[in-house]
C-alpha cells in the first residue's frame, strides 16, 4: 500500500510534532484562495492538527483529498471525518492510498521531512505528481534536527520556493517552504486573500508586532542585562531597557480590512503622500507610469503591502545615497524595486531608503502571487514607498499632502 512518502524516511531522529501554528502555516495556501478547489492532505492521523486545520481553511466548494499517515489506521481516520458532521464528511475524502489522490491545487504533507537529503528529496518527487498546473506544495521541516532534509528544503526552495516562514513557536521550531514547480499567471492573484504570517507575534487580536520588533527589542533587552551584570551600581541599563517597548511599537504591525473592490489600488504603505506624478521609466517598460510616493516618519506603521493583487515577476535594488526622504532627491536613495505583473499592466513598489533608515527587508521572492493589500515587507525607521502604475490604466484620488493608511486607504482605482 503506497501512503505517505513523506514520513517514509528511515534514519530519521524521532517524530517532529506539528503544532497548531505550523499546521495554520502549513494550509496557509490552502486558506487564502477564495475560489473553489480541490486539496490534498499527505500524511494525516485524527489527532493530526494539520488535519484540523485544513479542515477549518476549506471553503463551501472546496474538496480535500486525506492520505493516512504511517501506522493509521484507514477507518479510524474516517470515522473521525464522520464525526466531524455532515458539511466536514461531504467535502473530506479518505483513500486508502496516495495513488488514489487526483492533481490537486494545493498539496500539503501533513508530516515534518526527516532524514536524509536523498529521503526528502523522493518525498517531494512522489508529491509533486499530484500538483496540477500552478499549485502549490506545503512542506514543513525541523530547524535543528534534520539538517539532510532541511538542506534539500533550501536547494528546492531556491529553485521553485514561494515562499518560507519561520515557526518559532512550535516544538521544535520548524520552517515551512512554499514550492511552485509551474507558473501561474497574474490573474490568479485577484482570487486570494492575503497570507497568514507567523513571525509577527500577537499582541491583541488586531495587532501584532513583526518579527523583526521582537529580534531588536530583544537584543535591547539582552543589552540592558548585560549593562546590569556588569555594572550593578549603575542605572545606565535603564536605557536600552526603556527603550525596547518603543524599538517594538515601531514595528507594530496591525491587521487592516482591505478594500473589497476589485478596481481599487490601496497605498502601499502608512504615511503622507509626497507627490503624485507622470514619468516615463525605462527599468519598467516604455509606457508611462503613474507614480504616488508616500513618506513614513518613524511614528507611521512601516511594514509594506501590495497595493494590486499581481504575480512578482522581478526584484532588484538600486544603488544610492540616504537623503532625507521628504526631499526630492531621496529618489536617487538606496532603494528596493518589486515588479509585479497583473491584469492591468506591470506595477512596482520602491522600498526607498531615508536619512535614518538603512534597512529593507522584502519577502515576496520572484513567481510569488500577491493579494491586494498582502504584507510583502517593512523598511526600518523613517522611509518613503512609491507606487508606479500604467498611466493610461489609472486613475489617482489622493494629492499632495493626504494621509494614507497601507493595505486600506484607496490611492487610485483602475479605469
Amino acid at each position: 500500500m503506497t501512503q505517505s512518502p513523506a514520513v517514509r524516511t528511515p534514519g530519521r531522529s524521532g517524530p517532529v510534532r506539528l503544532g497548531e501554528r505550523a499546521a495554520r502555516t502549513l494550509v496557509s495556501e490552502l486558506a487564502r484562495i477564495n475560489d473553489p478547489k480541490v486539496a490534498l492532505l499527505v500524511g494525516a492521523a485524527p489527532e493530526s492538527a494539520v488535519l484540523a486545520a485544513a479542515i477549518e481553511a476549506m471553503l463551501p466548494g472546496d474538496t480535500l483529498t486525506v492520505v493516512p499517515a504511517e501506522r493509521v489506521s484507514v477507518t479510524a481516520l474516517r470515522e473521525h471525518v464522520s464525526a466531524q458532521g455532515r458539511w466536514v464528511a461531504d467535502r473530506v475524502r479518505v483513500v486508502d492510498s496516495l495513488a488514489e489522490a487526483e492533481p490537486a491545487a494545493v498539496v500539503v504533507a501533513g508530516e515534518a521531512l526527516t532524514g536524509t537529503a536523498d529521503e526528502a528529496r523522493l518525498a517531494i518527487e512522489a508529491l509533486t505528481k499530484y500538483l496540477a498546473d500552478g499549485a502549490v506544495l506545503s512542506v514543513a521541516t525541523a530547524v535543528a534536527r534534520t539538517a539532510g532534509a532541511a538542506a534539500e528544503l533550501d536547494r528546492q526552495g531556491a529553485l521553485h520556493g514561494i515562499g518560507e516562514d519561520l515557526v518559532l513557536r512550535n516544538s521544535p521550531p520548524v520552517r515551512v517552504y512554499r514550492l511552485r514547480f509551474t507558473p501561474a499567471d497574474a490573474a490568479s492573484a485577484e482570487r486570494l486573500a492575503p497570507a497568514y504570517r507567523p513571525s509577527s507575534v500577537p499582541l491583541t487580536r488586531d495587532m501584532h508586532i513583526d518579527s523583526n520588533g521582537v529580534a531588536a527589542a530583544g537584543i535591547a533587552l539582552g543589552l540592558a542585562a548585560l549593562t546590569r551584570l556588569s555594572r550593578p551600581k549603575s542605572k545606565l541599563w535603564l536605557l536600552p531597557a526603556l527603550a525596547a517597548a518603543p524599538i517594538a511599537a515601531f514595528f507594530r504591525d496591525p491587521e487592516r480590512d482591505v478594500p473589497e473592490d476589485p478596481s481599487a489600488v490601496v497605498a502601499a504603505a502608512d504615511g503622507q503622500v509626497l507627490s503624485v506624478q507622470r514619468l516615463h521609466d525605462e527599468r519598467f517598460g516604455d509606457g508611462e507610469f503613474l507614480r504616488i510616493a508616500v513618506f513614513l516618519s518613524v511614528l507611521d506603521v512601516h511594514v509594506n503591502r501590495s497595493p494590486v493583487a499581481g504575480k512578482v515577476v522581478d526584484y532588484f535594488v538600486a544603488d544610492g545615497g540616504f537623503v532625507n526622504a521628504m526631499k526630492p532627491d531621496a529618489e536617487h536613495n538606496v532603494a528596493a524595486y518589486t515588479v509585479l505583473d497583473t491584469t492591468h499592466g506591470t506595477v512596482v513598489v520602491a522600498q526607498r531608503t531615508g536619512l535614518i533608515a538603512r534597512r529593507i527587508v522584502q519577502r515576496a521572492p520572484i513567481g510569488a502571487l500577491l493579494a491586494r493589500g498582502e504584507r510583502f515587507g517593512l523598511i526600518r525607521f523613517g522611509s518613503r514607498t512609491d507606487v508606479y502604475l500604467p498611466a493610461d490604466a489609472a486613475e489617482p484620488l489622493v494629492g499632495p499632502g493626504d494621509k494614507v493608511v497601507g493595505g486600506a486607504s484607496v490611492v487610485a482605482r483602475w479605469r
